[in-house]
């Protein structure tokens, strides 16, 4: 029989028009919200007993009614945990999930494919369920119920198919205003950090300079008096000093880089004498860093810059390599398709990068489960390359160890 929803008189047409716009009205704020007023608002439009749009939830495989009318039955359902739809368990709600096709039964009670207690405990006699896509995907049903018989015809299906996609038109406005959101917060989140970081990196390295002085003069003394424990005690602490400079020279270069204002000295530079004093200072007892490859190669850049990119590479590298095997750094050039490209390569004998790391192991405060550090110096590393029109690219394979390598465009002379 027809329903009030399809009659044809002015007072119902402007019913559905106020409703429809009371749908488009819904404001973009969380997804359970504009739910809850969008099947509330296509209730008054078809006076049903009970209306819910049900979202899909990849992490339990149900479809979960996020929005649901205020009504008794809706409640009733709540209380039944008729909400949540697994897709195991079948029901015709699941199956216009599953296939995409809309379902319409007006004797709900004599269906066999029926839930038991959507059929004897909700009491469901007419039913409606159509599909809803967000942004072009399948992402839920919109289901309209009623506890009486013969309570749908063919055209309030056609209308419910529309009102439909409507729905889904809101739930992607909500989940786009929800995702800028969370992306505003979270820059602003890390933009605060970042300034936290800069400032303290800045007052560190002020309190850096006395404490170098007074090391200088604790070490001249040791020697002076040839007090080796002294002198052996003083060169330790002047090495961990060192490395606190260069933390914190990294930390001011990532501030410098997100205002723009790193900048490069560059001119004709000896790629591989840097190579050899990296690798000359880094080597220790039982971590020693061997260097293979051409005996000169000249290229145009910031001497200072490439020292820091390789020093990070080589501390990175001895992090990871197991002690008494050595880290290998391969100065060589590669003639390409588009000139002739200096590299600069780093090799550990490590256990390599998990690979769900691989796709951000160059972005800012990015490490591996086990790294202590911050996570700063691939990135600068990355960044310092770039600056000199170069890249950084690494491959690695899960027990063999990871390459690093730095390529820089290389002008010949002539």
């Amino acid at each position: 029989m027809a329903t009030e929803m399809t009659e044809r008189t002015p007072e119902r047409r402007d019913r559905i028009l106020q409703a429809l716009e009371k749908l488009l009205e819904i404001p973009p704020a969380d997804t359970q919200t504009a739910m809850n007023q969008a099947a509330q608002c296509v209730l008054e439009l078809t006076l049903a007993d009970k209306v819910d749009v049900f979202l899909f939830e990849p992490s339990s495989t149900t479809i979960v009614a996020v929005g649901t009318s205020d009504t008794p039955m809706s409640r009733k359902q709540k209380a039944l945990g008729l909400d949540r739809l697994p897709l195991a368990n079948g029901g015709r709600s699941v199956e216009v999930f599953q296939t995409g096709k809309t379902f319409h039964h007006n004797r709900q009670d004599e269906d066999p494919e029926e839930l038991p207690g959507v059929k004897h405990q909700l009491g469901v006699r007419s039913h409606i369920g159509v599909l809803i896509e967000v942004g072009g995907e399948r992402r839920g049903v919109l289901d309209i119920v009623s506890s009486k018989p013969d309570f749908f015809t063919a055209d309030d299906v056609r209308f419910i198919e529309t009102v439909a996609r409507w729905v889904g038109a809101v739930a992607h406005r909500v989940e786009l205003v929800e995702a800028v959101t969370k992306a505003a917060v979270a820059q602003g989140r890390r933009a605060a950090a970042e300034e936290l970081i800069t400032i303290l990196a800045h007052d560190m390295g002020n309190h850096l300079i006395p404490i170098r002085m007074r090391l200088e003069l604790i070490h001249r003394r040791a020697a002076r008096e040839r007090a080796s424990e002294y002198l052996r005690d003083a060169e330790a602490a002047e090495q961990s000093l060192k490395a606190l400079g260069r933390l914190i020279s990294d930390l001011m270069d990532v501030g410098r880089l997100e205002q723009g204002l790193f900048s490069l000295t560059r001119y004709p530079t000896d790629l591989v004498a840097i190579a050899e004093e990296v690798a000359r200072l880094a080597t220790t007892p039982g971590r020693e860093v061997q260097l293979t490859g051409t005996p000169e190669l000249v290229v145009d850049a910031d001497p200072n810059r490439l020292r820091q990119a390789l020093e990070n590479l080589v501390a990175n590298a001895q992090k990871h390599s197991p002690a008494g095997l050595p880290v290998i750094v391969d100065v060589n050039r590669q003639q390409r398709q588009d000139g002739t490209w200096a590299l600069l390569s780093v090799k550990d004998q490590g256990p390599g990068i998990p690979p769900e790391l691989l796709p951000r192991l160059f972005e800012r405060f990015s490490k591996g489960p086990k790294s202590k550090g911050l996570g700063l110096g691939l990135y600068l590393v990355r960044s310092i390359a770039e600056a000199h029109g170069g890249t950084l690219t690494v491959q690695s394979e899960p027990g063999k160890g990871a390459l690093f390598v730095v390529a820089l465009p290389l002008v010949e002379e002539g």
